[in-house]
């Protein structure tokens, strides 16, 4: 008798997608984890946001500056290596704050640089998962594994992870979560190594002879240019990137202290605020990957954005924990509604010898200026007040979401290019023997 599972779970029918998901969710929690640990370790060391802030950019500057180079990797060596050398560096790294942290011998500047180099190897992660994903599944089922990944990370990265940062710093510190990540990731290399090497989808025969510098240029370059002449592509990544200017350093800097300088509490209430912020966006990503996608799915990907942001308004000025965890539900379930749709529009819209290119540049455009916002968050909320900083991060983006979708003629591109529903049968990329639906 044959088993039917909602559509939100059709993904799972694939056995190199459940095998890719574990350790997705293995490395999500590691991450999760070290996120709200090095928040704390900062603070543990008399860390101020500024210092935060110095962290958190170079972070971000090791991604801008590893993906553009990782796109073009991604479409040139089969993506389970890339994947399996990334989840082991960051094994390296997460022992390597743990060991300073147990030794007592840790200090902002090399937490920074360890920073820095995991923002360097998710640069390499996230193209090369873009891009084996449409090789293993079929196209309709793009839509559900974006949603199911919108419901795990948050479920998983802000409120399991968090939730397990919170219990080993208050049991003794930083440096035993730090530890503990590493084991994670320890297992999420193991669970890799099982994944089939899906072949590149894209002919390299004609770059014989290049140098291996030059043929990785023209490709950033063709990528760039595919980039440009795209509309709806260049448009939204344009959006992003103003977004990400002014949403995110405000959310990674300056919430964990607006937590607990406003509302008293340590890092449990900090989770909890996280935990909210990922409820919403896992409900929100479930309820996407159970529908199907909007006939005006670029209008419904800007708005929800750009409306995402608006409770943040409220963020700057309230002392109660609980109204910050609900408003940051709401900021958590837009935010993902737009990322779910944006992740499946690159998957059916871009052509496949071109997504670990496109993918990183979505990365790079859309995050270029995330070292600055981290960068600057900390001076500016502590020049201007926190809930100056949080207004502007609230009101902005909507501004900006209503720009882009008129300068960028949005309405009448997505009704000129509709994605239908594809047969159950066809698929993007060659789906594995033995990956045939459950029975």
């Amino acid at each position: 008798m044959a088993v039917r599972l909602p559509r939100a779970l059709h993904p799972f029918r694939t056995r190199q997608y459940r095998i890719l998901t574990t350790a997705l969710v293995i490395s999500m929690l590691g991450a999760g984890t070290w996120i709200v640990s090095l928040v704390f370790q900062v603070k543990a060391l008399g860390g101020s946001p500024s210092d935060l802030s110095f962290v958190a950019a170079l972070n971000a500057l090791g991604l801008v500056a590893a993906v553009l180079i990782a796109g073009a990797v991604a479409d040139r060596v089969p993506q389970k290596r890339i994947l399996i050398v990334c989840e082991a560096t960051k094994v390296v790294g997460f022992a390597a704050a743990a060991v300073l942290g147990l030794t007592g011998t840790v200090e902002i500047w090399q937490l920074a640089v360890i920073s820095l180099a995991l923002g360097i190897v998710d640069g390499f992660f996230y193209p090369a998962y873009s891009a084996l994903l449409p090789s293993i599944l079929p196209a309709d089922d793009l839509l559900p594994a974006n949603g199911l990944e919108g419901t795990l990370r948050p479920v998983v990265v802000q409120a399991a992870g968090p939730l397990l940062a919170s219990i080993l710093i208050a049991a003794w510190s930083p440096a035993l979560a730090f530890g503990v990540v590493a084991c994670v990731q320890l297992i999420a290399v193991a669970a890799l190594l099982f994944l089939h090497t899906t072949p590149v989808r894209r002919d390299i025969s004609a770059d014989a002879g290049q140098h291996p510098v030059a043929a990785l240029l023209v490709d950033i370059r063709d990528g760039m240019s595919y980039m440009v002449r795209t509309p709806w592509l260049f448009g939204t990544l344009l959006f992003a990137c103003l977004w990400v200017l002014v949403v995110l350093g405000p959310i990674e800097v300056l919430l964990p202290f607006a937590v607990t300088g406003q509302t008293g509490g340590g890092a449990g209430a900090y989770a909890i605020v996280l935990a909210a912020y990922g409820a919403g966006g896992a409900i929100a990503s479930l309820i996407v990957a159970s529908n199907k996608l909007p006939r005006r799915y670029l209008t419904t990907m800007n708005v929800a954005w750009g409306l995402s942001t608006l409770p943040l308004v409220v963020i700057g000025i309230t002392n109660q924990l609980w109204l910050m965890a609900a408003l940051l539900f709401v900021v958590g379930a837009g935010f993902a509604v737009g990322g779910v749709i944006w992740g499946t529009l690159l998957q059916r819209r871009v052509p496949p010898a071109m997504l670990g290119r496109v993918s990183s540049l979505d990365f790079f455009v859309s995050l270029a200026l995330m070292p600055v916002s981290m960068a600057i968050a900390g001076p500016i909320g502590e020049a201007i007040g926190f809930e100056w900083a949080f207004l502007a991060a609230g009101v902005i983006p909507a501004v900006l979401a209503v720009v882009t979708i008129v300068a960028f003629r949005m309405r009448r591109d997505e009704i000129a290019n509709p994605l239908e529903p594809t047969s159950p049968l066809q698929t993007v990329g060659a789906v594995e023997s033995g990956d045939s639906p459950l029975s």
